[in-house]
């Protein structure tokens, strides 16, 4: 039980103490990144889906036409 109680007491010492923890301006502009790179992402997924989508319908087409 003492090592568990130990582990503990160094976590909470490295997170208090030895952590770099970012400011909120820090925060504000990360978040934007990960906000517009995720719309990014999100809109080539959606043009790959259409593009493949309209693949698939030429295929079709020629083999059930």
């Amino acid at each position: 039980m003492a090592g568990v109680r130990a582990y503990i007491e160094e976590a909470v010492d490295e997170l208090t103490n030895k952590v770099s923890w970012p400011t909120w301006s820090e925060l504000q502009s990360s978040g934007i990144v990960v906000l517009v790179a995720t719309f990014i992402v999100a809109a080539l997924i959606y043009l790959m889906d259409l593009a493949f989508g309209q693949v698939m319908d030429l295929i079709y087409l020629k083999i059930f036409g």
